[in-house]
């Protein structure tokens, strides 16, 4: 089972509380990360593009770098840990994005891929006059596949001719080509996120679900299998843990309800919000599960609480729910985390034994 880490490339991670570790991204700080990933073993880390914040007492998210010069730049100072960036389809034209994944393939052949980012919050493209208004909602993932099969078109050929509803390419041209691979990461939750996800996909990201649940993305799971199975494509779900970890669970738990205690509350009600934009969005949406009341705190991604034994346990548990390929972790304090987990966590886990004594 692959395990990788969502880097915090905005401020304070995944924790939406004015009582968790207070910070702001930087390269030096997501370089320390990443590199101490990979000297565990880890296999990827990824970066989210967000370009406008929740606010509050604690200016979540409001502090955020760009995900492709981050990435470029952690590729140049890694050696085996598989990158991948995101890019925001209403920014940049796919062409760009394509040459871009080209170039950063060329610092780090085979390790590179994008994470496709079809846009849930309208003010982040508004406040830039790129949002093309509320119909956008309903075709975005169509806007997705246009955009993703361009991309890989131009990875394929070089080239690409094109006309489609959303973008026209004439004789475009892009050379070099890559010489491995792009892999495609999605992270649609609806029945249409899945399907594009199905189709265009080598991953789809899954929300784990709860509070120490570590199975409860089974539906998930199982309706992107059910969607993979109708385009006979091999598509994976890397699910999403936060992880609060200690020496005991009696630690990690106190850790845990200070930070909820803490709950930003503004921050909170600006995401709830956003998320209520899209009056056409299903209960699986992301638009609609980030707005779930148990867990909001940490953006409402599944979250295990407990102690190093506690905690390889439950994982382990969740590498067992068929589909699953692989986690993606965040933690409440990003580089004692990753030591927890490497040092502590990961040598506990059945599943990651051999990365552990390859770490070791």
């Amino acid at each position: 089972m692959d395990i990788g880490v969502f880097i915090p490339i905005g401020n304070n991670g995944w924790l939406i509380s004015t009582e968790s570790p207070q910070y702001k991204p930087s390269f030096e700080l997501n370089k320390q990360i990443v590199q101490k990933a990979e000297s565990y073993g880890l296999e990827f880390a990824l970066s989210m593009i967000k370009l406008r914040g929740f606010g509050g007492k604690a200016e979540f998210w409001d502090y955020n770098l760009e995900s492709f010069t981050l990435m470029a730049s952690l590729a140049a100072v890694t050696r085996s840990i598989k990158l991948f960036a995101s890019t925001a389809v209403l920014t940049l034209p796919p062409a760009i994005v394509a040459r871009m994944a080209t170039t950063i393939d060329s610092i780090a052949p085979g390790r590179f891929g994008v994470n496709i980012v079809s846009g849930w919050q309208m003010a982040e493209y508004d406040q830039m006059g790129l949002w093309p208004g509320d119909a956008y909602f309903g075709y975005r993932y169509d806007y997705s596949s246009e955009y993703v099969h361009v991309m890989q078109e131009l990875w394929e050929k070089g080239s690409c001719t094109f006309e489609g509803k959303h973008f026209t390419m004439k004789d475009c041209m892009m050379k070099p080509t890559p010489s491995n691979k792009i892999e495609i990461v999605a992270a649609g939750q609806s029945p249409r996120g899945m399907a594009f996800a199905a189709e265009y996909a080598d991953y789809n990201f899954i929300l784990g679900t709860g509070i120490n649940t570590p199975t409860a993305h089974a539906e998930s799971n199982h309706r992107l299998l059910e969607a993979a199975a109708r385009t006979g494509r091999d598509v994976g779900s890397y699910v999403l843990f936060m992880v609060i970890a200690d020496e005991t669970d009696e630690l990690a738990r106190a850790k845990w309800e200070k930070y909820r205690a803490g709950a930003d509350v503004d921050a909170l009600a600006w995401m709830a919000d956003q998320g209520s934009k899209d009056q056409s969005a299903a209960d699986s949406s992301t638009a609609k599960t980030i707005n779930l009341p148990e867990g909001a705190v940490n953006f409402n991604m599944g979250t295990l609480v407990g102690s190093y034994a506690t905690i390889a346990k439950l994982l382990d548990e969740a590498g067992t729910v068929p589909g699953t390929k692989g986690i993606m972790l965040t933690f409440d304090d990003f580089l004692i985390g990753l030591d927890q987990f490497g040092q502590y966590i990961q040598p506990l886990m059945v599943s990651r034994t051999p990365a552990a004594l390859a770490a070791e």
